[in-house]
């Protein structure tokens, strides 16, 4: 039975959960993942779709490339908003539960979100509390990944690879550093396997204006891979999202405290 009521904030969080994970072309009714929550919650389709574009106009990298969303955002869209980042990894893990717990009430077959990821892990091999633990840290680590890559359009953002099974979730603020941004799309970049190792290394970062810097131990290194591959990044502005623009405030942490060429000495 499908409901014509206002949406609760139990609705709104998977909603909005379910926004951070399809790219913003996806966010139509005839999305399967969409259909799936709208069959959980009781909307529509089409409502569920058109909420989902409402969250799209709260978010400054849509707004600033000029689309606006359907810009009719109500005062529970921004809370719930607002909500998530203050506490990405709470709100993760509590709406995988809702949905479960939906699924498993309606006796809806699950699909989704954690099936590209779950997949490769067999949890049968844990029991308990155990278990526990690591499913979520995998519902975290799905999430973060899809928040990322489908914000990129499954490209690096430095190179362009669109392969999925060699493009990397990658923080710009590592994960031992700040655990209230772990799950922050913001706090991430579609990477290729070489460029997040790179980054990660310190030997590339970004400026505040999102441009590549290539460090002085690769520009004045010999080896030749480097030099066809990493070097002619340097001075280049990112492959830009289509949402969760890196917070400069990441960057700079990245390129003052990571970066090799401001650890020297």
């Amino acid at each position: 039975m499908q409901s014509s009521g206002r949406w609760t904030k139990e609705q709104l969080k998977l909603a909005f959960y379910l926004y951070c994970q399809l790219p913003f072309g996806k966010l139509h009714r005839r999305n399967p993942e969409i259909i799936h929550l709208a069959q959980l919650i009781g909307r529509t389709p089409s409502a569920v779709a058109m909420k989902l574009v409402n969250f799209a106009s709260l978010d400054p990298a849509i707004i600033n490339t000029g689309r606006h969303g359907l810009g009719n955002a109500s005062t529970l869209d921004h809370e719930i908003w607002d909500d998530f980042n203050s506490d990405w990894e709470k709100l993760a893990i509590e709406c995988q539960y809702l949905r479960e717990g939906l699924e498993s009430e309606q006796k809806v077959p699950h699909t989704g979100i954690l099936d590209d990821y779950l997949g490769e892990f067999d949890l049968h091999d844990f029991t308990g509390e155990t278990k526990r633990v690591v499913t979520e840290q995998r519902v975290k680590q799905s999430f973060f990944r899809r928040a990322v890559l489908s914000s990129y359009q499954g490209r690096c953002c430095m190179s362009g690879l669109s392969e999925p099974k060699l493009l990397v979730a990658s923080h710009i603020v590592p994960w031992s550093k700040d655990k209230i941004n772990r799950l922050n799309p913001r706090n991430g970049l579609c990477l290729s396997a070489l460029h997040d190792k790179a980054f990660d290394y310190g030997f590339i970062t970004l400026t505040n204006d999102l441009r590549i810097l290539v460090s002085s131990e690769f520009i004045h290194g010999k080896d030749d891979f480097i030099k066809r591959v990493i070097l002619p990044l340097h001075g280049f502005e990112i492959i830009k999202p289509e949402r969760f623009l890196p917070d400069v405030s990441f960057v700079a942490y990245h390129r003052q405290e990571i970066f090799l060429d401001n650890r020297k000495g």
